[in-house]
């Protein structure tokens, strides 16, 4: 089988190296399944690696940084390239290992199959010779493809690296393929707990970023014992179930847990994420929160007897999930992702999304004084919070949203009528005004903000000007 690689630098690595140069990896699966792509992988064989860097250089920057392991770095006309020596690896002998305890050596002369041979999955282990657009495909990876499956393409070396269960996960859920059934076996034998956060992170961002539909890398989690392993606060999820009238949505095998619709939900912030345009930073902040927005169901469920039938109830779940999603942070060592404060964020979403239930179902006597006070506690991301809200909702359901919903239009069109916003909850009335009217920095300066900054969230004053006349009175008050 011959493919045509049409990346935008393919015809000068084959000037400079002719039939020695491979396209690899993800970007040879893709092309296969149609998609072209413009991120490659490049190997080049028969080469030493000073001999690469000779001939690459008058074209670009060569950026040395993984030399040791027979990968450098090139970058043309803003476009970066990992280039690769052919390589074998083999795990370390150290008695706990984790995904960097591999022992990697580089050889120009390795046959290409041999490099092939160490990468994780068949479909992943392609190359595609540039000159001429020869297929190298050793382990079946296109049949692999065609039939939508993840295999192993060497299942004696899955243990080795604990990563690969979560790559598994990750593929199977980006690329919609199902999972070889003896990958689960295999598994469940493998501990995880030397895997590194960053590691873990990295993946579980990949999926809730890059997959149709989340649920399905999450699910796969599940399956694969990761979830148990790694995320034991979601774990407790698939062991507690809910109220079957109230959450309809049942899994395959016809269980209500708050797992399912937890993943569900997620599928549904993915999607009102994609359709509202959402940012990479928010739209990932937005997906940990519907990740975690029920997690406080299991140590709140109880039975109730209520409207004449047996009821589940999750009573404060919203407040126990907060505190659990804090937990779940720090240990995962989640902060800021691209400038964007997670840790501060989700937290907020998850504790404020129920309430703004509350302001649709009062919404013919709710004051702009509600309004103001929700956007003040979410710091302004009151988009991000209806998202969430309404992804809650549609998380009964399988079936995919393809609008915002009725009560959704009307919470975002009431903030805009009411004029509640990032910018107008922001304090009117600053410490270097009260300065200018006698009083010192300190406590008494402190009190005297924080009620005025109460007075303007219930909409006393709008102002500045009526702010000033405001701290006006409060300093006369406090004088007297």
């Amino acid at each position: 089988m011959k493919l045509k690689a049409s990346f935008r630098d393919s015809d000068l690595f084959v000037r400079l190296f002719n039939g020695d140069v491979y396209a690899v990896g993800g970007y040879v699966r893709d092309l296969v399944r149609e998609i072209p792509s413009e991120d490659v992988d490049i190997l080049i064989a028969r080469h030493s690696l000073e001999d690469i860097i000779q001939k690459i250089s008058p074209y670009g920057k060569v950026d040395l940084v993984g030399k040791s392991f027979g990968i450098i770095k090139f970058t043309i006309n803003r476009k970066t390239y990992d280039i690769a020596l052919p390589r074998k690896d083999a795990p370390s002998e150290a008695p706990t290992r984790g995904h960097k305890d591999f022992l990697i050596s580089a050889d120009p002369n390795l046959p290409i199959e041999k490099d092939l041979e160490r990468r994780d999955f068949r479909c992943n282990s392609m190359a595609l010779r540039l000159r001429d657009g020869s297929l190298v495909d050793p382990f079946g990876g296109i049949k692999d493809i065609r039939a939508r499956v993840i295999r192993l393409t060497n299942p004696r070396a899955f243990p080795d690296d604990p990563l690969r269960v979560l790559r598994v996960a990750r593929f199977s859920s980006a690329l919609e393929f199902s999972v070889e059934p003896s990958i689960y076996e295999a598994a469940r034998e493998i501990d995880l707990r030397s895997l590194s956060v960053e590691r873990i992170n990295e993946e579980i961002f990949k999926i809730l970023l890059f997959s149709p539909r989340p649920s399905k890398g999450l699910e796969e989690l599940f399956r694969l014992g990761a979830l148990r392993q790694l995320f034991p606060e979601l774990y407790r999820l698939t062991l507690s179930v809910q109220d079957a009238i109230f959450h309809p949505e049942k899994d395959t095998c016809g269980h209500h847990t708050v797992w399912h619709h937890t993943i569900l939900t997620v599928d549904q912030a993915k999607v009102i994420a994609t359709l509202t345009g959402l940012g990479q930073e928010r739209k990932l902040c937005l997906l940990l929160a519907a990740l975690y927005h029920d997690a406080g169901k299991p140590a709140t469920a109880q039975w109730e007897f209520k409207k004449g039938r047996m009821v589940i109830t999750n009573n404060g779940h919203d407040l126990a999930s907060e505190r659990i999603a804090k937990k779940a942070l720090a240990r995962l060592r989640i902060f800021s992702w691209n400038g964007y404060n997670l840790r501060r964020m989700i937290p907020v979403l998850i504790r404020t999304h129920h309430r703004l239930s509350e302001l649709w179902q009062n919404r013919t006597t709710v004051t702009k004084k509600a309004f103001n006070r929700l956007a003040a506690e979410t710091g302004g991301e009151i988009e991000l919070l209806v998202y969430l809200d309404a992804a809650d909702r549609a998380g009964r359901k399988e079936r995919l949203v393809e609008s915002l919903d009725r009560q959704s239009r009307w919470l975002l069109r009431k903030f805009e009528e009411l004029n509640v916003s990032r910018e107008t909850i922001r304090p009117l009335v600053m410490g270097r005004d009260l300065i200018k009217m006698g009083v010192e920095p300190g406590p008494e300066m402190g009190k005297i903000l924080k009620e005025l900054y109460e007075l303007q969230l219930d909409n006393v004053f709008e102002t500045k000007v009526q702010g000033l006349k405001a701290a006006e009175r409060l300093i006369k008050r406090q004088k007297g």
